[in-house]
Parts: structure tokens; C-alpha cells; sequence
């Protein structure tokens, strides 16, 4: 058994710090506090005494969540049992309460409005309050109220389940699978009509609206005077209350001291964005699909490689692939305060009651009776503790059925925001499901099933894009990368599984074709390679759509009948006695496009086979596809399905009816047409950010990643290293620009330049790659999808004249576009010659010709001219070069140096963000030291001065490319309107 674990304890808001203190009687473990600021210490302290200070109670710590200079405890304020495993109960969290740790009257604030929530919500729905006793708080004396959380999914109270026999169970309240978070968000608008309606006005609230929504006078004379400095809602205006809900309150003395501000005087983007982030990571908590147990690990499969967890914290006996709060609970890990520590699970645990007739001669009327309700489940169970508890009759037997859904902390997120595989192999959506069969006592001498699958996203590179209902699937890199990425994938299947059977569900015609055909093609490379660890890849290819044509989804037999045989040498797992008799020896791996729903119907039709063996091997023979009495297992099949959809795709599992009733209706169809326009809603509207947090909460990037997304709506990938796809593609440049062998290269960056050559403002930026060697510079457009030079331009070392570097703004739109330190770049000024080219590769995306540089305005100054584009055709040479079919456009090459008669052109190249979300570390631990943007652009500027062998001091001028004050002139109005529009609805 893993070591003790805080089961219930008090929050108190003391004068210098949160006081964690645990109930009367639960003294194995002391108090311990936290005092306020911005990443508070973990202190041992006393127990509080007085009777003065707001406190609420709390069923175990989540983790806390420090977002720029501000804290926050969030605590399990509601909890809901679910089953019971090893007559250990498993709960799922209903509520969370975020506790601010910024001052004590904050704290007491967020504490007080907790209690009047629970109040309302007990008020509105006439519910008592509720006396839970754990298994380790059977003589406290205290009587610890139960808090229910107001989610912004639902206002409706979920009480708690009780430990003890004596207490009722109360049953969950019924919900529609379907109910997603992002329909409560578009209901619930107008919560964010407050921060639209200050956002666009220059006078903030006046005193009238700060009472109206809440909000004390006083704290809105210092709102004015940050308002006339366009700043946006401090962290304090939006306050996390202990129900997991965000009271609207002010902005403290001490919360304005330690904001953040920039050189404008406004707050940082993290401060900004605050009240969303809490508000997001309220509902993602409150979601009923964190997973826990104080007694038991829930994150490992039962016959898997167990560690000897007697003497060990719970938290280093689960397994780090399913420890979802680990990075938010770190600091108390980091002391020592291992009690603390509450390991979560995301993905589903259910569990159904049924019984057989062991006379019946009929498979189909095998089944005598089900039992769904989760209390009688749990006394069920309770009862049959201590005996053998498998047989209730001389006619029939009990049997329980247990399904958990684990879902990978790697690559995770939302739908079309999380695709393929990362650089590690880890793909999207990958969630192992074991079905576990038991009798409902788990006692000595009967055996206990254990039979796991496994899902993922296609190991592949690729994307899609959010803004289409059927977006065709994208690959990316090359075939090297995904090859390796697909063989690192399969490594760390095969060693958690053994061998791997994979069922790809996707159209063999169409758009998803051909990620399939390089799926299977990339396989059989794999098996040719002598497979993985010396066992070959098995690869069914089940066009689902086409052989279920006409919703006959009973076809999927005949996907079960080709890969029986493997899923029958792969077995199941078998504990008695707690000793492993037989382990199973391989997974099944499935997938669609999603993972969602196709392959929803294929896992419940082989968890239905492997019931059936399973039963069989006690004598107990069932039809489970014609049973007239089998739609309790299809329904907690339907139920794990939507819950990992609603994780995935922010709704219910589509083709939900067939897997709860194994019929397929045109409801179904209508409810799967909603479903799907849902979707498409949601990734449109939410998503983004709601990646961002996802990726905060696990620890995956900084708080930069909200200073990214509030500049470009979206954030980066923090699994796929840019940084090595950018050093891939100087070396590709390098291959296939630099035609001449006797060229020494000195050095190779990415930097962004304007859509159109001969400009310094023309949108979209792009990245691009800047080569130097010692006899040119090569500007070259990348194809970044598909790791192709687009274009490159060659300007001769002679031809340059000089160099201009100084600020280079290009939007106004945020404050990080507008830091002058960080917005810098350089104009490389020449007059080009005969030896000066311009080439497009033909086999890339792109299709269009760069203009001719004599046919482009021209620019000393720096100043935006926009040059003119023409049909090039004609000047396309025939391809006669091995250097990707690069076509000419200017001529042969030739050793003349620069015309001096010629006009100047420019080539403009900004700096890219030296600030990274990404979390770096260098070999030896330490931060990794990054070149600022200055700093990059004075090496690249000095490094072409050194090879120019230019000894005027005037070769690189400082000069502004674009200063703040013109960027701000050249900002239209419409432009604006458009960002703030997005922003509104995106941030």
C-alpha cells in the first residue's frame, strides 16, 4: 500500500500566509503554511487556534498555479465516488476551489464567496448538508461540510459520496453526454461583456458600472489612472473563489505593487490574461474527468510491472505517463511535504454490476440482471467484502465490470491543435483503456481479468486546419523525420505492451488516403527493417466509412474476425491472489483521424470479444453482439467515449447511439451533425487558448506562451523543437543554394522578412533563412511543411554597400510589437550585378515567380515602396542544374562585380523573438543562455562586415527601419478593429 496520503484538511486564511492544517485526528502529517507573494515557500508551522479566521475545508490539493507575479492553492472543494477497486473508492472531481496567495483579505474573499455558493446551490436544489467520514476520520468528532462547486458548466449541486456505511450514497445527477464546456462559455457571454465594454473605451468604468458589477470606488480611481495608460484587468479584478468559480473583485495595494508593467506602464500579457487562465483551468478541473484515490495507484494497469510501493509517497509509485498535476504540485514535492501530494488522473473510470444464470443454454439470455447505479454497485460491493462474494445463488454468479481511460500527459490537447507525433514519438489523443473483470468482492481464490488497448493519433507529422468541417490532413517534413518519429513511437509501445497490433480505421479514398498509404508504407519499411525489438508490425487497414456504408456498423465483425487470431495469441492479463498467473503479451492499437469515433466503435467491439473469452474461461458462455440484454455494457462504453471526446474535441463521441444500443438511427445522425458543427465552433473560438493553459498547467512552456498568443491568437507546439527544424533547414539551404563547391560557409540564422523583396513592410512576414559565405548572401525562402527551398536570392559579397540596423516595428497591435528592444532587424543595402541571381524551386507549393529586382521600387532610406508583380514566364531557363531544378530569372551567373550605375536595392530581415514559452535547459541543467534580438543582429551585421573586408566605419549605420511613431501612423483603423474583434472573441 502507498504511503500516506491527506484525505481531508482545513484551508486557513492566516494574517502572513495560507495555513494548511489537517483534521483533528488525521495527525500523521503536520501543518503547513504558505506564506503570500508571488511563489510562495512551503513552511512546517502550528496548527491555527483561533476561531476568527475564514477557512474551508478541502478534500486534497490539486497544485498551485503561479502565473506571472501571482499564486493560487487549488483545492478539491467537491468530489464524486465513482467505484470502488480493491474495496478502495476512486472519486472524480466536481469542483475546485483557487484560492488566491496574494493577501489575506483576497484569500478571505475567495473563501467567503465559496461558502455563499454552496449555500445557493444547496438553497436552489434542496440539498442537505452531508457528514463524510473517511476510512482514516472514523472517530473525528468534526463535522466537515461538504462545499459544492459552481462550475461554469453547470450550477448544479453535486454532493459527495461518503466513505462510510452508514451514509447514503447520492447518485450523480444525470447529464446529457454531449454537454460540452464551450456551449456554457457561448451561453454565459455576457460575463464577458464587462472587460469588451472597458476594453474599448478610453475612461475605463466609471463609478456607476464598478458598482453595478460589483466593484468598490475607491479601487476605480486607480483603475482611471491605469486606463488613461490603455491597461487592460489586473489580476485582482478577477478573483478565483473557493468553488472554483472567479468573483469579479478588486485589485488589492499589494497586487498593483507586484504586477508587472512594461516601460508603457501597462501590465504584462500573463497579468492581462489572468482572470481567462483561472477561468479556463476552473472548468478544465471541474470538468468530472480528473481522476484520484487516496489508497490505490489507478495509473497502472493491473499485471504491469508494479513498483514495491509499501514504503513509498503515492506519487512516485504511479506511472509519470498519467500524473497530470505533477508540474503544479512540484513545490510540495520539492520540501518534502509528500502527504500533499494527490496524483490525478485524466480519462474515465466506470463500473457496471451483473449477474449470470449459469443454467441458461441460451449465450443471449445468459445475463439475469444489471445493476448501473453507482451506490448499489458500492454496496454491492461492501457486502460482498470479506466473502467469497462470486456466487449470490446455486443459479447465478456476480461479476463486476471496471473501465479506466488513461490519458498520456505527452502531446496533449485539443483536436486539431494536437495532431501526428513529436520529435520523442509521443502522439496526440493517446489514452490506454483497461477493461478489468472481477467478482465484486476482489477476494482470494477468483481469478481477475485484465484486458488493455491502447489509441493515438497516426504517428506521423501532419496537420489540419480548425476552420473546416472535413479538413484534408497535411503531411509534414520529411520522410526521415516521420520515419524516425513512427520508430520511436512503436519502441515505446512495444516496451510497455509487448507486440503491437495496429487497426487504422481511415478512408482509402479521398482526402484522408493518402496519410493512410504513407502510414502503411512507413510500416512495412519498419517490418523490413526487422520490425521493432525483433517483432514485426501487424497493420489491418479497415476503411470503416465505405464497409459500414449505410450505417451498418455491425460490419465491424469482419475487422474483428481478421485480427481475432492476434488479439487471441496477445491473451489478457489474470491476477488471483494478488500473484500475476498470465500477462497479457500485446495491445491493439486503433485509430482514425481523430481517435474518437470510429475507433469508440471498433475498442467496444473487442472489450465485448475479450468479455466473452473471458467469461467462457469460467464456464460461463455469452453472446454479447446478439444478447437481447447487453446494453448496460454498451452504455458504459458510450459513456468512456464521450468522455474522451469531450477532452479531445470539447463534445460527446460521435456515433454514440450504435455503442449504446447497437443500433444505428437517423437521431444518431442529426445529433452527429450537431456534434460536428460543434466542433467546429469550438476549435474556432476556444481552443487556441485553451491549449495554451493546458500546456501552462502541465508545465510544458513559461507564461510567455499567453504573450505569444495574445500577438498571434495561437501558440506554438512545445513538443515539435523548432529549433532543430530550423537548423535542418539551414543545412537543406545550404545543400542546395551554394552551387559553387569552393564557397566557404561562415554562417546561417532564420530571421523573418518581408512577403515581397526590395521592401520593409510588406505582409505577411515570413521566416526565412539567411546564409553568408565568403563570397555571397543568400536569402532564402523556406517551404517549412514540406523542408523545401521555395526561393533564394544571391547578391555577390562585392555588390553590398552597406548595412542599416536600428528598430523595425511592424505592428502596434500589442505591447510585445511595440518594445523597441526587442522589435530590431537590419537592411543589407547593394547594387546588383551580373552575378546576382534570383531562383524559384518549380517542384515546391508555391507557385508563384519572385519579380524581377530591376522591376522593384527602390530604397535607401529604408521607407515601405511596394514593388509591382508580372507574368515571368518568359524569363524561366530550362532545368539544367541538380540543385532541386532551380530556375533562373536573371541571367547567368557571372564573376563581374556590382554595376555602380545600377540602382540600390535593399534585402530587410528582422530579428525573431528571442523569448520562448519553451522551457530550455542546457546539458548541464542550467537555463540556457538565448541572444537577444540586438545581440543576433549585431553578430549576423559584423560577420557581413568582416567578409565584405569593409573598413569604413560608416558601412553599418544605426538608423530606425521603421520607428514606433511611423509604425503607428501606418496601423489603419481597420486593421485595429479587426485584431480587437479577435481578440475579443479568441483572448
Amino acid at each position: 500500500m502507498p504511503g500516506f496520503v491527506m484525505r481531508k484538511l482545513v484551508i486557513i486564511a492566516a494574517v502572513d500566509g495560507l495555513i494548511l492544517q489537517p483534521q483533528r485526528n488525521s495527525q500523521r502529517q503536520g501543518s503547513i503554511k504558505l506564506p503570500y507573494g508571488a511563489k510562495p515557500d512551503i513552511l512546517p508551522c502550528k496548527d491555527a487556534t483561533s476561531k476568527s479566521l475564514r477557512s474551508v475545508e478541502s478534500y486534497g490539493i490539486a497544485g498551485i498555479l503561479t502565473v506571472g507575479p501571482s499564486s493560487y492553492l487549488i483545492s478539491i472543494s467537491s468530489r464524486q465516488q465513482v467505484a470502488l477497486v480493491f474495496s478502495k473508492p476512486i472519486y472524480v472531481i466536481t469542483g475546485v476551489a483557487i484560492i488566491p496567495l496574494s493577501s489575506q483579505a483576497e484569500a478571505e474573499k475567495a473563501i467567503i464567496q465559496a461558502d455563499e455558493d454552496a449555500k445557493k446551490a444547496s438553497n436552489a436544489h434542496n440539498a442537505a448538508e452531508v457528514t463524510d467520514s473517511d476510512v482514516s476520520d472514523e472517530d473525528d468528532n468534526h463535522s466537515v461540510r461538504t462545499h459544492v462547486s459552481r462550475t461554469e458548466e453547470d450550477d448544479s449541486t453535486i454532493p459527495t459520496t461518503p466513505e462510510s456505511k452508514d451514509e447514503k450514497v447520492v447518485e450523480p445527477p444525470k447529464t446529457d453526454p454531449s454537454e460540452k464546456v464551450v456551449e456554457d462559455i457561448i451561453s454565459r457571454k455576457g460575463q464577458y461583456g464587462r472587460f469588451a465594454e472597458r476594453w474599448f473605451s478610453k475612461k475605463g468604468w466609471t463609478a456607476e458600472k464598478r458598482k453595478s458589477q460589483g466593484m468598490s470606488a475607491s479601487d476605480g480611481q486607480q483603475d482611471q489612472r491605469l486606463a488613461t495608460e490603455d491597461a487592460i484587468v489586473k489580476p485582482g479584478q478577477a478573483t478565483a473563489d473557493a468553488s472554483g468559480t472567479l468573483s469579479d473583485s478588486t485589485t488589492t495595494k499589494s497586487d498593483l505593487k507586484t504586477s508587472k508593467t512594461d516601460e508603457t506602464g501597462t501590465s504584462t500579457v500573463a497579468d492581462t490574461l489572468l482572470p481567462k487562465v483561472l477561468r479556463t483551468t476552473s472548468v478544465l478541473f471541474s470538468s468530472q474527468s480528473y481522476y484520484f484515490s487516496y489508497d490505490i495507484d489507478i495509473t497502472r494497469r493491473l499485471g504491469s510491472d508494479q513498483l514495491k510501493t509499501a514504503d513509498l509517497p503515492l506519487h512516485k509509485a504511479v506511472d509519470p505517463l498519467f500524473f497530470w498535476n505533477r508540474h503544479l504540485v512540484s513545490p510540495f514535492i520539492a520540501v518534502g511535504q509528500h502527504a500533499y501530494v494527490l496524483p490525478l488522473l485524466q480519462g474515465f473510470v466506470g463500473q457496471r454490476a451483473f449477474s449470470v444464470n449459469t443454467e441458461s443454454n441460451d449465450p443471449g439470455r445468459t445475463i439475469a440482471a444489471v445493476t448501473d447505479s453507482v451506490s448499489d454497485i458500492i454496496e454491492l460491493q461492501e457486502n460482498a467484502s470479506g466473502t467469497d462474494g462470486f456466487r449470490t445463488s446455486d443459479k447465478t454468479r456476480d461479476f463486476l465490470i471496471t473501465l479506466v481511460s488513461r490519458r498520456s500527459v505527452k502531446r496533449s490537447g485539443l483536436r486539431y491543435l494536437r495532431r501526428g507525433v513529436d520529435d520523442e514519438g509521443h502522439t496526440a489523443n493517446s489514452v490506454e483503456t483497461e477493461q478489468i473483470l472481477s467478482d465484486p468482492s476482489w477476494g482470494k481464490g477468483n481469478s481477475i481479468y485484465s484486458f488493455t488497448q491502447f489509441r493515438g493519433s497516426i504517428p506521423l507529422y501532419f496537420s489540419q486546419t480548425p476552420f473546416a468541417l472535413k479538413p484534408v490532413p497535411f503531411l509534414q517534413h520529411s520522410s526521415g523525420m516521420n520515419h524516425d518519429a513512427l520508430r520511436k513511437h512503436f519502441q515505446s509501445i512495444a516496451s510497455r505492451y509487448g507486440g503491437i497490433q495496429i487497426a487504422l480505421l481511415v478512408d482509402k479514398s479521398g482526402g484522408e488516403a493518402n496519410i493512410g498509404e504513407q502510414y502503411e508504407e512507413h510500416v512495412k519499411q519498419v517490418n523490413s527493417e526487422n520490425g521493432i525489438n525483433g517483432r514485426k508490425l501487424g497493420f489491418e487497414w479497415f476503411d470503416f466509412h465505405n464497409i459500414c456504408r449505410g450505417m451498418k456498423f455491425a460490419n465491424v465483425s469482419i475487422l474483428m474476425d481478421s485480427i481475432g487470431p492476434q488479439l487471441d495469441n496477445f491473451g489478457y492479463s489474470v491476477i488471483m491472489d494478488g500473484k500475476v498467473q498470465n500477462i497479457q503479451s500485446g495491445v491493439l492499437r486503433t485509430n482514425c483521424m481523430d481517435c474518437l469515433d470510429r475507433t469508440n466503435v471498433v475498442q467496444s467491439a473487442c472489450g465485448q470479444r475479450a468479455l466473452e473469452k473471458q467469461l467462457s474461461s469460467v464456464g460461463v458462455h455469452v453472446d454479447m453482439q446478439n444478447g437481447s440484454s447487453t446494453q448496460w455494457f454498451n452504455t458504459l462504453w458510450a459513456d468512456n467515449g464521450d468522455a474522451i471526446s469531450k477532452l479531445y474535441a470539447n463534445s460527446g463521441a460521435m456515433k454514440s447511439d450504435y455503442t449504446r444500443t447497437g443500433k444505428r438511427g437517423y437521431r444518431g445522425v442529426l445529433t452527429d451533425a450537431t456534434i460536428s458543427v460543434t466542433r467546429l465552433w469550438s476549435g474556432i473560438v476556444n481552443d487556441f487558448f485553451s491549449q495554451a493553459v493546458i500546456d501552462y498547467l502541465l508545465g510544458n512552456v513559461t507564461d510567455q506562451v499567453f504573450e505569444d498568443f495574445e500577438a498571434n491568437m495561437m501558440s506554438s507546439d512545445p513538443a515539435i523543437s523548432m529549433q532543430k527544424l530550423r537548423q535542418n533547414a539551414i543545412q537543406e539551404s545550404e545543400k542546395i543554394v551554394i552551387e559553387d563547391q569552393t564557397e566557404e560557409l561562415i554562417g546561417g540564422w532564420t530571421v523573418f522578412c518581408p512577403h515581397e523583396v526590395n521592401t520593409v513592410r510588406t505582409f505577411p512576414f515570413e521566416e526565412a533563412i539567411l546564409l553568408l559565405t565568403n563570397a555571397a548572401l543568400y536569402a532564402v525562402r523556406f517551404e517549412w511543411s514540406m523542408e523545401k527551398v521555395r526561393s533564394f536570392e544571391r547578391v555577390d559579397i562585392r555588390s553590398i554597400a552597406g548595412i542599416m540596423v536600428g528598430t523595425y516595428i511592424t505592428s502596434t497591435l500589442e505591447n510585445s510589437q511595440m518594445d523597441e528592444q526587442r522589435n530590431y532587424g537590419f537592411v543589407v543595402k547593394y547594387r546588383p550585378g551580373k552575378a546576382d541571381v534570383v531562383r524559384v524551386n518549380t517542384r515546391s507549393m508555391s507557385t508563384a515567380i519572385p519579380p524581377k529586382p530591376e522591376d522593384l521600387a527602390t530604397s535607401e532610406s529604408g521607407d515601405e515602396k511596394k514593388g509591382g508583380t508580372h507574368d515571368d514566364s518568359s524569363a524561366l531557363a530550362s532545368q539544367t542544374t541538380a540543385q532541386a531544378d532551380l530556375q533562373d530569372s536573371s541571367g547567368s551567373k557571372q564573376s563581374n562585380p556590382r554595376d555602380p550605375t545600377s540602382e540600390l536595392k535593399i534585402l530587410s530581415f528582422k530579428a525573431l523573438p528571442s523569448q520562448s514559452s519553451l522551457i530550455r535547459a542546457s546539458q548541464s541543467g542550467e537555463e540556457e543562455h538565448v541572444l537577444s534580438e540586438r545581440e543576433l543582429v549585431n553578430t549576423i551585421c559584423q560577420d557581413i562586415r568582416r567578409t565584405v573586408d569593409e573598413g569604413n566605419e560608416r558601412f553599418i549605420e544605426e538608423k530606425d527601419i521603421i520607428s514606433l511613431a511611423e509604425a503607428r501612423k501606418s496601423t489603419g483603423l481597420l486593421e485595429q478593429w479587426g485584431h480587437s474583434l479577435k481578440k475579443l472573441v479568441w483572448a
